[in-house]
This record gives structure tokens, C-alpha cells and sequence, in this order.
């Protein structure tokens, strides 16, 4: 069934009291890191090394990312007030690589709220976005903040990994562990500038 854009601003306008700034998440996912667990509703090894690997990944792109010199110009410049929410978790590695360059970018608009949610606690906004039918991760949701509107969205990869993804996909059914790992490989010689020149293109 088709969702209204007006249930989904309402959806999001009643998240955005719960929501996170970066640095309550990311102090949230360090915590899951040292105990061994993981945000979601389910609890596994597996997650729980996920989010040890993420923790580590975002604490290095935090220092590391660094947007070419228009697309930092163009957020300095960006005038309008929105709010980003972005739906994940902890675990998701693609949510480790893109949200430590939202933030970095965001930082740098004078009227962009950045925002985080978890995925598994606001099934229902989650169920308004999804990716080919799925519950993909990271979502980010452009929020304008004096319409009330939702003015875009993106996600849940930057556009040149998702292109990879469609490809490999049609050749061979299903992503295979190998795959994942160059994807993650992809990402760190991208060095965030596809993120970056995605999200930029979202306030053009």
C-alpha cells in the first residue's frame, strides 16, 4: 500500500523528538563496542563484531574524511533549514562509512539539524522508506524544517556502490561475503567523495 507524503511528515515529526544527535550515537554504538553487544532487536556474535568493526571505522573516518572544496562550499553556503534523520543501526556497514561524512558535511550548514534514529525502534517510518521492498540501512530523510515537508531522500548506499551492487546482483543472484568485502575495500579508496558528491547533489 502506498504511503502519503503527509503520513510520512507525520511519521517523521513524531520521531524527531527520540532522535540522536551524531555524537549521542556515536557514543551509543562505543558502548555496544565494549560490551559486545549491538542496537536492534536481535543479538548475535556476528552483530556484536559488526559493531566493534563500525565503532573502530567511524572513529577513523571521523578524522580522516574530508569533502573536496566545492561541495564544502556549497553547505556553507546552503541557507534553508532542514533536518537530516537517518534511519540505522549499529551493525550496518554502510551506515559506518556514510554517516561519519553527513556529519561532517552538515556540520559545516548553518540550519542543518543532523538526526539519528534506530532502524528496529520506528518500524512503522521505516515501513514509509523502504528500498525495493526492504528495510535498507542507512536512510537518510531531508526534512524541511519551516514547510514541514519532505524535500528528498537517499540511501542505503552512495550511488556508485549501489550501481556495483545492481551488477553483481544480476549476475550472480545474491551479494557473496567476497563481495562485501571489496564494497568495503571500494569505500576506502572513495574516501567518502561519492557520499559527499551524492548528498551535495540533495540541496542543489
Amino acid at each position: 500500500m502506498e504511503i502519503s507524503e503527509e503520513t510520512k511528515e507525520t511519521l517523521v515529526i513524531e520521531v524527531l523528538k527520540d532522535a540522536l544527535t551524531y555524537t549521542e550515537y556515536r557514543a551509543m554504538v562505543a558502548n555496544h563496542a565494549a560490551n559486545e553487544t549491538s542496537t536492534g532487536d536481535e543479538q548475535t556474535e556476528a552483530l556484536s563484531e559488526y559493531t566493534q568493526l563500525n565503532n573502530a571505522r567511524m572513529r577513523r573516518l571521523d578524522k580522516t574524511l574530508q569533502p573536496s572544496e566545492a561541495v564544502a562550499e556549497r553547505f556553507k553556503n546552503f541557507t534553508k533549514h532542514q533536518t537530516w534523520l537517518v534511519l540505522t543501526e549499529s551493525w550496518c556497514g554502510d551506515a559506518a562509512q556514510s554517516l561519519p561524512a553527513m556529519q561532517i558535511v552538515t556540520a559545516l550548514a548553518p540550519n542543518i539539524d543532523f538526526k539519528i534514529i534506530l532502524r528496529d525502534e520506528h518500524p512503522d517510518l521505516m515501513d514509509a522508506f523502504l528500498t525495493n521492498g526492504g528495510r535498507a540501512i542507512p536512510k537518510l530523510i531531508l526534512f524541511d524544517t519551516e514547510t514541514q515537508k519532505i524535500v528528498g531522500d537517499w540511501g542505503p548506499r552512495p550511488s556508485k556502490a549501489t550501481k556495483m551492487v545492481r551488477q553483481y546482483k544480476a549476475e550472480h543472484g545474491a551479494l557473496s561475503p567476497e563481495f562485501k568485502k571489496d564494497l568495503q575495500v571500494w569505500y576506502t579508496r572513495d574516501k567518502g567523495q561519492n557520499i559527499f558528491e551524492d548528498v551535495a547533489n540533495l540541496i542543489a
